[in-house]
Formats: C-alpha cells, structure tokens, sequence
C-alpha cells in the first residue's frame, strides 16, 4: 500500500476507498462462443461453506460459467448445464473426476454428450486403495498395472493394457473371492475389499478412454488442478478477507483471467 501511496500520488485511505469499492462490485463474465467445446468441470472447497464450481474451455482456456455455492448439489449443477446451452455454448465432451451429483445432472440435461471420466482421479484413487506398498503378491502388480493407467496413447496400448487387467483378473479371481466369515453371526464379507474396489473401479468404469477417439477431450481435469493452485495461491496473501469479500476477490480473479485470454485471441486473430 506505501508503495502505491508513492506511486500514484493519492492517500493510503483514498487507495483504500477505491479498492473497497471496486471489491464490492465485481464484473459479470461473458461467455465466449466456440463450435465445439470441450468442458473441463470440477470444484474445490476454500473452506466448509464455500465452493468454487468451474466450467471451463479446455481448448481456448476461458472460464465459460462458475458457481460459488457450498458444495457439489444436483440442482445446482443441472441449472449450470442448462445455462450454458441456453447461452449457445455447443457443449462437444465434459471431463470430470465422477462427483456422483454431476454425472446425474449430466445424464438428465445432455446425455448424448461425451462423457470423460478423469484418469489421473480414477489412478489416484486405487492408489489410495491398494496403499503405496501393498503386501500381496495381487495387490503389487494390480499397482503395476494401475500406475500405467495415464500412459495409454493409443488403442494398441489399451489394447495391451486391458490384456494385462484380464491376466491379472485370471490370476487372482481366487484370491480376490475370499470371504472371512464372522463365526458367531454367520455373516461374512470379502477379506480383500480394498483390492476388490480397485479391480472394480477398473473394469466397471465407462467413458475412461474416450480421448483415445477424440484428441480434443482432456483425459483428466489436471488442467483445473493448476488453475486452482494458482488461485489459491493469490488468494492466501490475502488473509483477513471477510466471507463476502472473498468471493468478490474470486469473481474479479476468474474476470481478469478471461480477460487476458480475450486480448490473446483478439492478437491471433489480428495476424490471421
């Protein structure tokens, strides 16, 4: 603030008048017309009452719609999706991470639309499942074979990758099928559940190699991973901000951004 005080001329609590003032009245985004758009959507929570639910060109990196909400809601996502197409945006694939509340509204608003689950999600989560160090012989190569799972280019190697999954499954079909049964109630469950779920989640997932056909659709939504870390990152320096402020703060971020990638277009077009 000393420095802008310096730099402008005017007094540290006019600066801050104006800045106070420009918070409060932050700028609608305008949606920027494209033939075929390829959506990346996903959200991410800056604390438990405040969620940032992105819509965004993965081809032209512009934000078409955002939701601040406090959480991932049906109705919410399914308005969203309505909104875009009443505005023209002509929606060609959505990649998400599978939120359960988006495939739904998915299905219901366009379900002829393609539909690519995230792959780097789907990974991370038999990850997760299967631990770092798995103590089976089963669970050592399914990691094995999940850890190649964001290396597929091509249907070839889908091919060769989907061969692995079913000599695994082959293998293992015993070893994966055996219950541990509670002697006194009679009830028994399956004594390799994680392993279990990660073979599931590999086999019974659709629309997980759908950019194999499409070389526009992102097979993840790493793209709005990084976009969220830079947010954040600005929005930390601003510690103190109150709860109304902060989303301002994130309507004018997401404003400039778009912005910028305007002036981008506006230059290739002028040498065009």
């Amino acid at each position: 603030m000393d420095q802008l005080v310096m730099e402008s001329g005017y007094s540290k609590r006019t600066l801050q008048r104006y800045f106070v003032s420009c918070l409060c009245h932050p700028p609608k985004l305008s949606v920027y017309p494209s033939e075929k758009v390829n959506l990346l959507i996903d959200g991410t929570y800056f604390s438990r009452d405040l969620c940032l639910v992105l819509y965004r060109d993965n081809t032209v990196k512009f934000t078409q719609l955002y939701r601040l909400t406090n959480g991932e809601k049906y109705e919410e996502l399914k308005e969203d999706l309505e909104n875009l197409f009443s505005l023209g945006v002509n929606i060609e694939s959505i990649t998400c991470d599978g939120h359960r509340a988006l495939l739904k509204a998915i299905r219901v608003v366009c379900p002829n639309i393609t539909l690519q689950r995230c792959v780097i999600h789907v990974q991370r989560m038999c990850r997760i499942w299967l631990s770092s160090k798995p103590k089976s012989l089963a669970g050592q190569e399914l990691r094995r074979i999940v850890s190649k799972l964001h290396l597929i280019k091509t249907k070839e190697e889908l091919s060769y990758w989907l061969l692995g999954l079913a000599t695994w499954d082959k293998t293992y079909h015993e070893y994966t099928h055996q219950k541990t049964v509670n002697p006194l109630t009679g009830k028994y469950w399956y004594t390799h559940k994680l392993l279990r779920r990660s073979f599931s989640v590999l086999t019974a997932l659709p629309h997980l190699f759908e950019y194999l056909d499409n070389p526009r659709i992102p097979k993840s939504t790493n793209g709005l991973e990084s976009f969220f870390g830079n947010l954040k990152n600005n929005l930390v320096i601003h510690r103190g901000l109150s709860t109304t402020n902060r989303k301002n703060f994130l309507k004018w971020y997401l404003y400039f951004k778009n912005e910028k990638r305007k002036k981008v277009f506006l230059a290739i077009k002028q040498e065009e």
